[in-house]
């Protein structure tokens, strides 16, 4: 995130962006060739910003928000119910949904961002255009409670969204460097996470061909630093992968927050995950906790369809009594994710943790438990 020293230059520079008109005919040319794929972000884009669940206090904070998109070289559009408060949400559910079905009908706005996580998403899904949002193909960009639009959108939209932070978290250059590659140069990255202690010299994201020619062209209309390597995750000995079942596995990337998947179980907001990669993350939750929404996703018969298993971060996962001696996460990992048979990881730098990798739902990958990477086969945009 942008420090508050840097914040007015920040906002100087979005000033220096591009007209929107230009941006305008852009959107429009690229969704007739979007083939069921957002189109690519390029600098000047205006997104929308919005919030499906928790509300903004405005003031400075609204303006800390717009100066983390603009650092993207995008032009932020604040949605009519973003600061209202209802309770702990933004507006009623059919003020938020309304935000979200005005972004995606709107042919001036390339992508969209949730600015907060909370409780809330959820809500409002009964509430969403899913006729106008199909038909307008448009990253989502959020996490945490996000999870429920992600999920959503993959069972009544079809096209790729991307789990990475809220528009109000922090974006430092790690995560910032794996949404360029994803959204601007339409990469197909491979993530990897550092060997255990290893030397202050983190890995790359491996480039594909986007990339290499972005790096020679910098005029090529992405911002800065995009095909150039980026670290796939930050060394820390405490970030280390653990195969819980090693192999390879390819499928579509579709997940989230544990709790907000487990939430969801049994209802009609869910895609069939048959022949899926399952990717989870998790935070505040005890070791019961984890254990019982395991078991609600094995009994509700979703682990049972899935090709392979990425558990990213579970962050402040324990109940934290003293002379606690019960299970802990890597141990239930194994007893509910082992019997199944397929590739499973533990450790990825995704969900409630600094520097997180964003990851495109809704797209092929493949998978490498003992080795703990995650190759994109295909980009999230066109």
């Amino acid at each position: 995130m942008l420090s508050r020293r840097n914040l007015v230059g920040a906002l100087g520079a979005l000033m220096a962006l591009p007209a929107v008109g230009a941006a305008k005919g852009r959107a429009a040319s690229d969704a007739k060739a979007g083939a069921g794929k957002p189109p690519r972000l390029r600098q000047g884009d205006v997104v929308g910003l919005v919030a499906p669940a928790m509300f903004s206090d405005g003031g400075e904070e609204l303006e800390w928000i717009k100066a983390n998109i603009a650092a993207l070289g995008l032009v932020p559009r604040v949605g009519s119910y973003v600061t209202t408060r209802y309770g702990y949400l933004a507006g009623s559910d059919r003020h938020r949904a309304d935000d979200l079905n005005r972004m995606y009908a709107d042919k001036e706005v390339g992508a969209v961002f949730a600015v907060h996580g909370g409780w809330g998403s959820a809500r409002i899904l009964p509430f969403l255009d899913w006729k106008t949002i199909a038909a307008n193909p448009k990253l989502l960009i959020g996490y945490s409670d996000i999870t429920a639009l992600h999920l959503a959108f993959a069972a009544k939209a079809g096209f790729a969204t991307i789990h990475g932070p809220n528009a109000g978290n922090s974006w430092q250059p790690i995560t910032a460097g794996s949404f360029t590659s994803l959204a601007f140069a339409a990469e197909t990255p491979l993530f990897r996470n550092p060997a255990p202690m290893a030397l202050p010299s983190p890995p790359p994201i491996e480039p594909g061909p986007a990339a290499a020619a972005a790096a020679s062209n910098p005029g090529a209309g992405l911002p800065p630093g995009t095909g150039e390597p980026q670290a796939a995750v930050p060394v820390d000995p405490r970030w280390q992968t653990i195969a819980v079942r090693p192999g390879r596995a390819q499928g579509r990337l579709i997940g989230g927050n544990l709790s907000v998947l487990a939430a969801l179980a049994g209802s009609s907001w869910l895609p069939d995950f048959s022949g899926a990669i399952l990717v989870l993350e998790e935070t505040g939750e005890a070791e019961y906790r984890i254990d019982r929404m395991l078991t609600q996703l094995s009994y509700a018969g979703i682990l049972g369809k899935v090709a392979g298993i990425v558990f990213g971060q579970c962050t402040r996962c324990t109940g934290g009594a003293p002379g606690y001696t019960g299970f802990t996460v890597p141990q239930l990992l194994h007893h509910h994710f082992g019997p199944l048979g397929v590739p499973v990881f533990y450790g990825a730098n995704i969900g409630h943790v600094a520097n997180q990798l964003c990851i495109p739902f809704g797209v092929r990958a493949e998978i490498d438990a003992a080795a703990g990477t995650i190759q994109i086969l295909e980009p999230a945009v066109s």
